[in-house]
C-alpha cells in the first residue's frame, strides 16, 4: 500500500515540478522580450515595432516545450515566415502600401492565410504565428498610410518581432541548463514503468485476494494508477518528436513508443480479465498458483528495472523459466476458468516480451522480400501524395481564410487604430481538429477579459513606477501555465488571458490602459463572433449528431472486421489464407480503434457544447459504448494473436489435438457469426436513423404497412437479450476444450491449450460487449423518444420495410 501511495505521490510531484519548470522558462522568455522591447538599444527597438507579437510567439513556442520541440518549431516558423514574406511583398508591391483599404487588407489576409494553411506538413504553431504576421503586415498598411513607407518595411518589422520571440524561446530552453526532450522523456518513462509495476502488483494482489473487499480495494487502486498512467503516456508521446530533433548519441536508446505499446496491451487485458471475474476469492487459485503469481510479480518488477537502467532486452532465460512455471501450474487448474486463464495469459505476455501488436509470420516475411520493388514505388507515391492538399486541409484553409478576412474587415471598420486585435485574437488559436466552438469562444472571451482587467489593475498600481510594470506580468505567466490544465479555460482561454495582460503591461504608446483594454475586448469579441459564424457555416453538424454517426461507423467497422478477419482455421495447404485472414483482422482492428478514438473526441465535444433548443446529450450511455468499443478493439487484437499462434502450432502437430482444435474453433466461429453478425447489422441501421418520428412519417407518406407479427422480417428477432447467448456460444467451445485438455501430452499441447483458452475468453467477451452496446443503444433511443417504448424489433422492422422499397 505504501509503495502505491509513494508512486502516486512522486508522479504528481514530478508533474507539478515539470509544469512549474515550464512556467519559469516561459517567464524567462517573456522577460527577455520585455527587457529587449522596452529597454533595449534604440536601433534594435526601431525594428521591434510589435512587441505584443513577440510575446505571442514566445507563449506559443515555449509552453511545455523542450529544446527539441523549440528547434522543430523554429524551423517550421522560418518556413511559414518565408511564405508570409513572399505573399506580403507581392501584395504590397502590386497594390502599393499607400493604397490599402479595409476591404483590400481583408482580401489579402484571406488569400495569404489560405496559402499558409494549405500545406499539411507545416506545424500548427507555425501556421498560427504566420497568420499573426499576415494580420500585422496588412493592417499596418491600412493604418500607416505614409507615403514614405516602403514595400518591405511592414514585413521586415513583423518578421523582426517574430524573430525576437524565437530567439527568446531558444534562450529560455538553454538557460540555466538545456531542457532536453530526451531527459524529460526518460524521466516520465521511469515514472510510467513504476506506475505499470505497481498496477501489475495491484492486479495480481486483486486476483489472489482472499476476500471480495480486499480485491475491491486493489481494483480501486489499479484504476487510480491507470488514470495517472494515461497522463504519463501522453507526456512520453509528446516528447518523442523532440527526441528525434535532439538525437542524443546513445547506441542503446530505442523508441519508447513501441516498448510501451507492448506493455499497454497485456495490462489492458488483465483489466478485462479482472472485470470478468464474478466473485472473489477465485476458487482455481490455490496456494501453489498464488506463489507462482507472486513470483511473477517480482520478475516483472526486475524486468522493468533492467530496461529502465540499461535499455537492454530482458533476460530470455528468466523469461522462459517464468513461462514454464505459468504453463505448468495453470494448465491443469485454471484453463476451465477463462478469466483466470486469460489473466495468466497476459502475465505470460508481459514476461515473454510477446509482440501482440505486431504480426510476425514467415509467410509475411516472404511476401516482404518478394515485394521490395513494389515498396519503393509505394514510398514514391506516398511522398508525392504528401505534397497534395487533402480535403481536410482544404476545409481548414478555407475556414481560416474566411474567419480572418471577416474579423479584420469588421475590426478595422469598428476601430481603425486597433484593428489588429480582432484578427490576432483568432489567428493564434486556430486548430486543425474540431473544437467545441461555443465553449472555446467563451473561454477565449473570458480569458481576454480576465487578462485585460489584470493588466489595467497592475497599471493602476504601478502608474508612478512605469518602468516596473513588467514585473506583475511574470507571476501572471506562471499562473497561465497552470491555467492551461483547467477544465474551465483550457489552453485557448489561458493563452487569451496571458496575451490580454501582456498587451497592456508589456507595451508603450497605446494610450490609456483602461481605454485600450475596452477597445481590445471589443475587437476580440468581433473576432470571436466571426470565428463562431464561420465555424457554424463550414461545420453545421452538431457534435452530438457526429457522435451518433461515429457510433454507427464503428459498429459497421466491427461487423466488417468480424466477417473478414474471423474465418475458419484453414488446413496446412491454405497457410496463405491464414496469413491473409489474420492480417485482415489486424487491419480491421486498427480501423475500429481509430474510429473509437474519433468517437471519443466527438463525445468530449458534445459534452461541452450548449444544448440550446436541442435534446440534452446523453453522455453516460455514449461513454459506456465508447468503453465497450475500445475493449472490443483490444479483444480483437488478442484474438488475432492467439489465432496466429494456434495456426502455427496446429501445423506442427501431427496428432489429434490440432484436428480437435480446428473443429472446435470452426464450430465456435460459426455460432459466433450466426448470432452476432445480424445483431451488429441491426444496431448499425438503428443508429443511422435520424429520428423515430421522421421514420414513422416516411412510412405513412409512402403508405407502407409494417407488422412485426407477420414474420416477414426474421432479422428483427436477432437481438441479444442476455448473457445466455454467450453461454450458448461457449457450450461447444468448452466441450472441445475438455477434449484437447484430456489429450495434452507435451509442452506444445499445453501451449496450444493456453492459446485456445485465451481465444475462447476473447470470443465470449466480444459477445458480452456487444450485448452492453445493444442495451445502451436501446437507452439512447428511449432518451430521444420518451413517448415511445423503444421496441428495437419494431424499429428495425420499420427500417427494413422502408429500405426494401
Amino acid at each position: 500500500m505504501s509503495n502505491i501511495i509513494n508512486t502516486i505521490g512522486s508522479t504528481r510531484a514530478e508533474v507539478w515540478r515539470a509544469r512549474l519548470g515550464s512556467a519559469l522558462r516561459t517567464t524567462l522568455a517573456c522577460t527577455i522580450v520585455g527587457c529587449t522591447s522596452l529597454y533595449g538599444p534604440e536601433p534594435l527597438r526601431r525594428y521591434i515595432e510589435f512587441p505584443a507579437f513577440s510575446y505571442v510567439t514566445t507563449i506559443l513556442m515555449v509552453s511545455e516545450a523542450t529544446l527539441g520541440d523549440t528547434l522543430r518549431s523554429c524551423c517550421h516558423v522560418l518556413l511559414a515566415t518565408v511564405q508570409v514574406m513572399l505573399v506580403s511583398l507581392l501584395s504590397l508591391h502590386v497594390i502599393g502600401p499607400t493604397n490599402f483599404s479595409n476591404h483590400t487588407a481583408a482580401i489579402m489576409i484571406a488569400v495569404g492565410s489560405f496559402l499558409v494553411a494549405l500545406p499539411g506538413s507545416l506545424e500548427l504553431v507555425a501556421k498560427r504565428i504566420a497568420f499573426g504576421q499576415l494580420v500585422i503586415v496588412h493592417v499596418s498598411a491600412v493604418i500607416n498610410t505614409a507615403a514614405e513607407a516602403g514595400v518591405a518595411v511592414y514585413p521586415i518589422r513583423a518578421a523582426s518581432s517574430m524573430a525576437l520571440g524565437v530567439v527568446a524561446s531558444i534562450l529560455a530552453m538553454l538557460l540555466p541548463y538545456p531542457r532536453l526532450a530526451y531527459f524529460e522523456g526518460r524521466k516520465f518513462y521511469r515514472l510510467y514503468t513504476e506506475n505499470i509495476s505497481e498496477k501489475v502488483n495491484c492486479n495480481i494482489e486483486a486476483i489472489t485476494a482472499s476476500d471480495s473487499s480486499t480485491a475491491a480495494g486493489f481494483l480501486s487502486q489499479s484504476k487510480s494508477l491507470s488514470t495517472i498512467g494515461s497522463k504519463l503516456f501522453q507526456s512520453i508521446k509528446t516528447n518523442i518528436k523532440g527526441i528525434y530533433w535532439e538525437r542524443p548519441h546513445n547506441p542503446h536508446c530505442i523508441d519508447p513508443k513501441e516498448r510501451l505499446q507492448d506493455l499497454e496491451v497485456p495490462i489492458r487485458g488483465m483489466d478485462i480479465a479482472l472485470s470478468s471475474c464474478t466473485s472473489f476469492p477465485i476458487g482455481v487459485i490455490d496456494e501453489e498458483l498464488r506463489d507462482v503469481l507472486i513470483h511473477c510479480k517480482g520478475r516483472f518488477s526486475q524486468k522493468l528495472d533492467q530496461q529502465d537502467k540499461c535499455f537492454a532486452p530482458f533476460d530470455a532465460t528468466t523469461s522462459l523459466e517464468s513461462k514454464k512455471e505459468i504453463l505448468n501450474k495453470s494448465i491443469s487448474k485454471a484453463y476451465k476458468d477463462l478469466p483466470t486463464s486469460f489473466f495468466l495469459y497476459c502475465v505470460h505476455l508481459l514476461l515473454d516480451n510477446s509482440p501482440v501488436t505486431k504480426k510476425i509470420d514467415p509467410m509475411v516475411e516472404k511476401t516482404k522480400k518478394s515485394g521490395d520493388s513494389k515498396r519503393v514505388f509505394r514510398k514514391i507515391a506516398e511522398v508525392v501524395m504528401n505534397f497534395m492538399p487533402s480535403t481536410h486541409n482544404l476545409v481548414f484553409a478555407f475556414k481560416c481564410s474566411l474567419s480572418l478576412g471577416l474579423a479584420v474587415l469588421f475590426g478595422l471598420t469598428y476601430n481603425k487604430e486597433n484593428g489588429y486585435w480582432s484578427g490576432l485574437t483568432i489567428a493564434i488559436s486556430f486548430d486543425t481538429q474540431r473544437q467545441a466552438t461555443f465553449s472555446v469562444a467563451n473561454a477565449r472571451g473570458q480569458g481576454t477579459a480576465m487578462g485585460s482587467i489584470y493588466g489595467v489593475l497592475c497599471c493602476f498600481i504601478f502608474h508612478k513606477y512605469s518602468d516596473l510594470r513588467l514585473l506583475p506580468l511574470l507571476p501572471w505567466v506562471v499562473f497561465y501555465t497552470f491555467l492551461c490544465h483547467s477544465k474551465m479555460y483550457g489552453q485557448s482561454g489561458a493563452i487569451s488571458a496571458v496575451i490580454g495582460a501582456s498587451l497592456i503591461l508589456g507595451r508603450k504608446h497605446y494610450g490609456p490602459p483602461a481605454q485600450f483594454a475596452i477597445t481590445r475586448i471589443t475587437e476580440a469579441t468581433i473576432g470571436l463572433v466571426c470565428f463562431i459564424i464561420v465555424e457554424i457555416l463550414v461545420s453545421p453538424s452538431r457534435a452530438a449528431t457526429l457522435a451518433k454517426t461515429a457510433l454507427s461507423e464503428s459498429l459497421e467497422a466491427l461487423q466488417e472486421c468480424i466477417n473478414k478477419g474471423l474465418v475458419i482455421i484453414p488446413k496446412e495447404k491454405d497457410m496463405p489464407m491464414a496469413c491473409t485472414s489474420s492480417q485482415a483482422l489486424r487491419e480491421g482492428q486498427k480501423k475500429l480503434k481509430s474510429l473509437a478514438c474519433q468517437f471519443e473526441a466527438f463525445i468530449a465535444e458534445a459534452e461541452l457544447e450548449p444544448n440550446f433548443w436541442f435534446l440534452p446529450f446523453h453522455s453516460g450511455c455514449y461513454r459506456k459504448m465508447r468503453e465497450s468499443l475500445l475493449r472490443t478493439a483490444d479483444l480483437l487484437l488478442f484474438v488475432a494473436y492467439s489465432m496466429e499462434q494456434l495456426t502455427q502450432l496446429s501445423q506442427k502437430d501431427n496428432g489429434g489435438s490440432g484436428v480437435d482444435l480446428q473443429d472446435g474453433m470452426n464450430e465456435t466461429i460459426e455460432n459466433f457469426k450466426k448470432r452476432v453478425g445480424p445483431t451488429l447489422k441491426c444496431l448499425e441501421e438503428i443508429t443511422k436513423m435520424k429520428s423515430l418520428r421522421k421514420l414513422e412519417k416516411e412510412l405513412k407518406k409512402r403508405n407502407l404497412p409494417c407488422d412485426i407479427e407477420s414474420g416477414e422480417y426474421p432479422n428483427a428477432d436477432t437481438f441479444l437479450m442476455g448473457d445466455e447467448e454467450a453461454d450458448i456460444i461457449l457450450g461447444s467451445f468448452f466441450k472441445h476444450l475438455e477434449g484437447i485438455a484430456s489429450k495434452t501430452e507435451n509442452n506444445r499441447d499445453e501451449e496450444m491449450l493456453f492459446h485456445y483458452s485465451c481465444w475462447g475468453f476473447c470470443i465470449s467477451n466480444l459477445v458480452r460487449e456487444i450485448i452492453k452496446i445493444e442495451k445502451e443503444v436501446r437507452e439512447v433511443i428511449m432518451w430521444e423518444n420518451p413517448s415511445n417504448q423503444a421496441n428495437m424489433k419494431e424499429i428495425y422492422c420499420k427500417i427494413s420495410t422502408l429500405r426494401s422499397q
